[in-house]
């Protein structure tokens, strides 16, 4: 589990939060921020280990939290969730769509399955997700906030070997604007946060590369790789009244390595 992040303990008080995704890496580091600051958070994953381990993690450090076990791109599964986050918790609030895949190959060799899956999970879910929670934050009546999660991949920065990533982040982008204009006039807000390369699971044997760190270290300002804490500190303040008046943008978290 990450490190506390200092958010005021009252920050999010009486909000229910479901966090995909958040089974490692990233998406345990966003759930731990929002019960930190005093969110009730619906932990999803589709590892019913990862999931039960971080909503325990969440439990012993005083939140309130449960898991959610769902495969994000099928239909069913996240209409069943929500049914049960709301049965739990009573309402969602906050909607962060952080579940995603990442196959590494070239675009001549790139399985058809691995390309479908890719744009399934993190293009087709966000997109049932951000429908379906909507359509419960519209019938609350008191607005809301989705953040996605995309990637540096998907704005000015390709990545080798990335095509169905960089495609379904570039993607992920596109919905965010406009599901921003569309929910606006019911007061959700809808934002994305587009990190580097970060130190988690899923980068851990590239990181284990010392030439592979090299390059990456030179084309970053800060001379350092990201961690999951960097990405939901800035998740945290898109989800706040802080941020009441910033909808439909994606702010780049990578230590400078694309400035646009």
């Amino acid at each position: 589990m990450s490190e506390k992040l200092n958010a005021p303990e009252s920050e999010f008080s009486g909000k229910v939060a479901l966090v995909t995704g958040a089974g490692r890496g990233i998406g345990r580091s966003i759930a731990s921020a929002f019960g930190a600051a005093g969110a009730t958070v619906a932990v999803n994953d589709i590892s019913p280990d990862g999931v039960e381990r971080t909503a325990e993690d969440l439990r012993q450090q005083g939140a309130q939290a449960a898991a959610f076990h769902a495969d994000v791109s099928k239909k069913m599964q996240i209409q069943s969730m929500i049914e049960d986050v709301r049965d739990a918790f009573g309402r969602i609030d906050i909607l962060v769509n952080n579940a995603g895949v990442e196959p590494h190959a070239s675009l001549l060799t790139l399985d058809e399955w691995d390309w479908d899956r890719t744009l399934a999970v993190n293009l087709k879910g966000p997109f049932l997700l951000i429908q379906s929670v909507g359509r419960v934050m519209v019938d609350q009546g008191d607005g809301g906030v989705i953040v996605n999660i995309g990637s540096i991949a998907g704005r000015a920065h390709g990545l080798a070997e990335r095509s169905a990533y960089a495609a379904s982040k570039m993607g992920l982008l596109g919905l965010t604007r406009e599901a921003a204009r569309e929910l606006a006039s019911y007061r959700i807000r809808v934002n994305a946060v587009c990190p580097g390369v970060v130190e988690t699971e899923m980068t851990a044997d590239l990181r284990a590369d010392e030439a592979m760190m090299a390059r990456w270290l030179a084309d970053i300002p800060q001379s350092r790789l990201g961690r999951p804490e960097d990405v939901a500190r800035v998740v945290l303040f898109l989800a706040s009244d802080a941020a009441d008046y910033i909808t439909g943008q994606a702010l780049n978290v990578d230590g400078g390595k694309v400035m646009s």
